[in-house]
């Protein structure tokens, strides 16, 4: 009876230390396992962040006095909207370098504002090495993905630096001692009665570095490939935000999701239907520039980037049949245009379908813990998180549509990867290729 009780006593401390753990988190928890009802006892009381303030520059404010709030929010998101996509335009003049620089500024800060939310739960309880930790993590991931990309795409210009090729060769295993360097500070910094808690923002960072820092990887792989692939991408989510924002605000009556209260049945079909037409003309307009379609390379003899090319099939124009069903109603047996312009309507489609789940999911998360934004970067948008939660949704999309219904062999990329070798191995190489195309009579019988 007596080891009982104690086995007894000693189960319920660590039941009643385990709810203490939750309670520091603002959870309530039931000790029989059942969760307690109130939905607003789910989320840690987390302190009011920037994002509930209004930094509206005062010359807008000004301007703009004496409007109804509702206009007054129309016009501050509108001339912000400009803003931003004058600025978008701007750096896509200035060559797939600085676009390269934009989305890693972009990460940096859409990571930055998701950790920022976890990090006003954590600090009121002083534990150590959070922040440092998280920041040093995303530098960890970071540093395998960029290498892997320039090992990937630009051989070339590996073969040539001796030390880019020490990094290239070992850099799957600097990447992981870099990691585990990380895992250790994180063992080392684990603090008694707050273990739980310490584990939750473990994995709060990974899982943001896993939103965060993998989707903007996709999104330069995606411009890699051409910047068309980058660029109507974002144009057509855009456009999509845009639309539906518009037909809701003048149009809207019926409510579409909970999650998202203002969200229309009319703002998401007009949205969708804008964004089939725009996305269509966009890649007709970009499709005829070399500028736009050809695949970022590296030039060794004038050591730098770039985008020229023999445009692929999908960005040549074709003759194709109208179907019968359509044929009386456009008047057209025939029309000349490129693929790229099919291949565009299931990326609007996506965008216009599937990519507003992505706001919904970061409604969601904003909801859990009672803030209206991610941070109040910009204006009448909220945080540059608040502004990419469909983008990265979008990239992953764009990226496994390249490879499963785009990309082929690339001689290019196969020939930086020969370069590599060993001189014995490129060799044995030459032969084999040498002794099967004269079986396929390609090249004439070697002299005997």
């Amino acid at each position: 009876m007596k080891g009982e009780q104690m086995v007894s006593r000693n189960l319920s401390s660590a039941e009643q230390a385990e709810a203490d753990g939750d309670d520091r988190l603002g959870l309530q928890v039931d000790l029989d396992g059942e969760c307690d009802g109130d939905p607003k006892g789910d989320t840690p009381d987390v302190p009011l962040s920037t994002s509930d303030t209004d930094n509206t520059p005062e010359c807008l404010n000004k301007a703009l006095e004496g409007l109804p709030p509702r206009w007054k929010n129309y016009w501050i998101r509108g001339v912000l909207s400009l803003a931003m996509i004058s600025g978008f335009f701007l750096i896509i003049c200035m060559g797939p370098i600085a676009l390269l620089l934009i989305v890693m500024t972009i990460q940096i800060k859409c990571f930055e504002e998701i950790i920022t939310i976890g990090y006003r739960v954590y600090r009121s309880y002083d534990l150590p090495w959070f922040r440092t930790l998280s920041w040093y993590f995303l530098i960890c991931v970071n540093y395998f993905f960029y290498g892997e990309t320039l090992a990937d795409y630009f051989g070339a210009l590996v073969q040539r630096e001796e030390p880019l090729q020490f990094l290239a060769r070992y850099h799957r295993f600097i990447s992981f001692a870099l990691y585990l360097a990380g895992f250790c500070m994180f063992v080392l910094s684990l603090v008694k009665k707050h273990y739980r808690l310490q584990f939750y923002m473990f994995a709060w960072t990974h899982v943001t570095l896993l939103i965060v820092v993998t989707q903007s990887h996709l999104v330069i792989q995606n411009l890699f490939e051409g910047m068309i692939w980058f660029i109507v991408p974002i144009s057509i989510v855009i456009c999509n935000d845009i639309m539906a924002y518009l037909f809701g605000f003048f149009f809207g009556r019926t409510p579409l999701i909970k999650l998202s209260p203002k969200k229309t049945w009319e703002g998401f079909i007009g949205g969708f239907f804008s964004t089939v037409v725009f996305g269509f003309l966009l890649a007709y307009l970009l499709s005829q520039f070399q500028y736009f379609v050809c695949p970022v390379g590296f030039n060794s003899e004038t050591n730098g980037f770039t985008v020229e090319c023999e445009p692929s099939d999908i960005f040549v124009m074709q003759e194709y049949t109208v179907p019968a069903v359509f044929q009386k109603t456009l008047g057209l047996k025939r029309v000349n245009m490129y693929p790229f312009q099919i291949h565009s309507i299931f990326l609007s489609s996506f965008a216009s379908l599937i990519g507003p789940f992505g706001g919904f999911f970061a409604s969601g998360f904003k909801r859990a813990f009672k803030i209206k934004d991610f941070a109040s970067t910009i204006p009448g948008h909220g945080g540059i998180m608040d502004r990419f939660d469909c983008q990265y949704l979008m990239a992953t999309f764009t990226h496994v549509y390249i490879a499963s219904f785009i990309r082929g062999p690339n001689p290019s990329k196969l020939l930086q990867q020969l370069l590599l070798l060993q001189p014995e191995q490129q060799l044995s190489i030459f032969h084999t290729l040498q002794y099967h195309l004269r079986e396929r009579n390609i090249l004439p019988p070697a002299a005997e």
